[in-house]
């Protein structure tokens, strides 16, 4: 090679526009590959051991109103029968289990109790607004 060559700008940056896109593809081809044996792994555990989704409480709006008498089933009944493990690890874990899903039933309950007054306050401001609405329109009739 000529020392000509070998100080070439486009030369080396062919050089290195081909060694990056060697290393982008050669990534590539991992993430994709790992991506794809970890949900395979995750979808068999999945199938292995079904486990029951958490229970969530849905968000009640003006325009879908739920029916009273349908109530959602938020703690088993069993939980409350069951006996306590005489393993002190066991109990402080179902204790502490316990804990969690009555902090979780107290997070819903604020959450709820605000939504409702949010509703009944957007209720009485809506209220107000037709009454204002109703009074200009009379005024606008006469």
């Amino acid at each position: 090679m000529q020392v000509d060559q070998r100080n070439n700008p486009k030369l080396l940056m062919g050089i290195i526009g081909g060694l990056t896109v060697l290393i982008a593809l050669f990534f590539a081809y991992q993430w994709l590959s790992s991506s794809t044996d970890g949900k395979s792994v995750h979808q068999e555990e999945m199938m292995a051991a079904p486990v029951k989704p958490p229970v969530a409480v849905p968000i009640q709006t003006e325009s879908t109103p739920v029916a009273e008498t349908e109530t959602i089933k938020l703690v088993e009944e069993d939980i409350l029968d069951s006996a306590v493990p005489e393993n002190a690890s066991l109990a402080k874990e179902e204790i502490a289990k316990l804990d969690d899903i009555q902090q979780q039933l107290n997070d819903q309950e604020k959450t709820l109790t605000q939504q409702h007054q949010d509703a009944d306050e957007l209720i009485q401001l809506k209220e107000e607004q037709i009454k204002l609405l109703e009074a200009q329109l009379a005024q606008q009739v006469k």
